[in-house]
């Protein structure tokens, strides 16, 4: 068993789960890691049944028994036949955790490279040294480009290195407006045409890589904690969530902003003095934390800090209609700078609808440009060959001449070329008809064995029907087995057989009996039919003699008659 508990371990590794090396059998694993290796072995054998389940097992108790239930829903439906809930994967034992485990490994697809299904003959031989190569080139170390021998240069390269710098990219995603999915089928450029230059595209990808998987592991901590406690849907969490963060970056803006006086939303009075670099009224000034608190703490007039500190003394304590006051005048900021938001939204819509008709414009435009390019390239090319005549005209004679002889000499070599390809297409040619033969004759040979493997696919079928045939058969004869009486005992059963034996011999001699008795009956007819056969021969030669002289054919058939 400690073999079978190594080998299971091993197959749950290489499925994803962060086994300990510690962790040496079944009896060693906790709820945590039981939870999460049956993740991770139902998102590899069906995604859409491990997909929403979390691989982290939360604090709480209900969202636990909640998990551990979906996880439980999720194995019956994968197939396992066994007792399985959520006391399986919190307070399970070892028996069921190794059973439920070595089931799901089972179900865990196999990989290519170990189930032999690599392709014969040239192919295969081409994916074993192309995969021979790069192991060889990944176990070989880096070495800087100046210091590379010829060998490490046709596996390194001899180019410099460029500088890590990314940018960032427009990538396609699904949902959101139909105008958004229209930009990204159309007038969207693709990924490799957006950065500015060809060195930033794999930092760039590596990058943006990076986050969407930073990303999905953070969202994938946060819902296995707070998210599954919180026994809200993704989508509700998330959206609250937002809010949250929202509200927290507007609270800073309405602490350091001075209270907006009626009028238009954006007053650029009101603006300049609210985010202005100074000015009365709490303005934010520039420069870093560190400015601003070397500022506070070693500028400022020890009477003017009093004043701050009696202000703030003031505003602790504030009065009810303070309190009323602040409320409607923070209501009132709160309904200017939605109002705000929303127009600064309305106008980055206006912007981004801008940018994909200039950028529409520009696809247009390169693609234009592109055209005129080819056409270019073809008027020069018809320019060159004008101007090489042009050239040639002075001295058309002479020019004339070297051309025929530059023609002939062409001929000749064409001849040649002619004779020498004559040479090499007739082996080529036998070769190839040699290939073709064995080509077809595979073919036949692989024909032959497909109908055997056919017929012997048949013949398997076959054979397991039979089997469940049988099986059927077996079932029900242990079922009626199961079914008949069992308070009586064997020696009832043995007496009644014991009976009826002795009634077998019994009917056995009296048919003995009988026999003998049918075949002395038989002897005694036999000899009197002989007899009887005798006396008539007798009697019909005494009547042909006596009746011959008197009554003839009368007496002879009476004779007959009597017969």
């Amino acid at each position: 068993m400690e073999e079978v508990d190594k080998i299971l371990i091993h197959s749950l590794r290489q499925a994803g789960t962060a086994v300990p090396p510690e962790v040496q059998s079944v009896r060693d694993l906790t709820p945590e890691l039981v939870v999460e290796a049956a993740v991770r072995c139902l998102r590899a054998v069906n995604p859409t049944l491990g997909a929403p389940l979390s691989p982290l097992l939360p604090p709480g108790i209900s969202a636990r028994f909640r998990l551990a239930s979906d996880l439980a829903a999720a194995c019956q439906e994968l197939g396992f036949g066994g007792d399985v809930g959520y006391q399986t994967f919190l307070y399970s034992s070892e028996h069921d955790t190794r059973r439920l485990l070595l089931f799901l490994v089972e179900k865990l697809p196999r990989d290519e490279s170990e189930s032999g299904t690599e392709p014969p003959g040239k192919s295969g031989a081409l994916l074993r040294a192309i995969g021979a190569r790069i192991r060889e080139q990944l176990g070989m170390p880096w070495v800087p480009p100046l210091c590379r021998t010829p060998r490490l240069q046709r596996l390194q390269g001899t180019s410099c290195l460029h500088p890590f710098t990314t940018c960032p990219l427009v990538l396609p995603q699904s949902g959101g407006p139909p105008e958004l999915q229209e930009y990204y089928g159309g007038a969207a450029p693709p990924v490799p045409a957006q950065p500015p230059l060809c060195t930033r595209t794999p930092p760039a990808l590596l990058e943006t890589h990076m986050a969407q998987l930073s990303a999905c592991h953070d969202w994938e901590a946060e819902w296995g904690g707070p998210g599954l406690a919180s026994r809200l849907p993704p989508q509700e969490y998330a959206g609250r969530k937002r809010l949250r963060a929202r509200l927290r970056a507007l609270e800073p803006l309405r602490q350091a902003c001075p209270p907006r006086p009626p009028g238009p939303p954006l007053d650029p009075a009101w603006l300049q003095e609210a985010f202005g670099a100074g000015g009365a009224g709490g303005a934010l000034p520039k420069g870093s934390r560190f400015t601003r608190t070397q500022h506070l703490t070693h500028e400022q007039d020890p009477q003017i800090l009093l004043q701050q500190i009696q202000a703030a003394a003031e505003t602790q304590h504030p009065s009810k209609g303070a309190e009323e006051d602040a409320g409607a005048r923070q209501a009132s900021e709160e309904a200017a700078l939605e109002q705000t938001l929303a127009q600064l939204d309305a106008a980055i819509e206006g912007c981004r609808g801008e940018m994909r008709d200039a950028q529409l414009s520009l696809t247009q435009a390169e693609a234009e440009v592109q055209q005129g390019r080819l056409a270019l390239g073809g008027r020069e090319d018809a320019l060159r060959l004008k101007a090489q005549a042009i050239e040639l005209l002075p001295d058309a004679q002479s020019n004339m001449a070297k051309l025929q002889l530059v023609v002939e000499a062409s001929g000749r070599r064409i001849v040649s070329l002619a004779g020498q390809w004559e040479r090499h297409r007739g082996p080529l040619l036998a070769q190839y008809r040699h290939l073709r033969a064995l080509r077809d004759s595979a073919q036949l040979e692989s024909s032959r064995r497909l109908s055997e493997i056919r017929t012997l696919h048949e013949r398997s079928r076959s054979a397991a029907d039979e089997a469940r045939r049988k099986e059927e058969l077996y079932k029900t004869l242990v079922a009626e087995l199961e079914a008949l009486p069992r308070d009586i005992s064997r020696a009832v059963y043995t007496q009644r057989i014991l009976e009826i034996v002795g009634n077998i011999r019994k009917q056995k001699e009296e048919i003995s009996k009988i026999l003998v008795d049918t075949r002395a009956l038989q002897k005694e007819i036999n000899s009197l039919v002989g007899k009887l056969e005798r006396t008539f021969s007798v009697t019909d030669e005494l009547l042909f003699k006596v009746g011959r002289p008197t009554l003839g054919g009368p007496i002879c058939t009476w004779g007959a008659h009597i017969h």
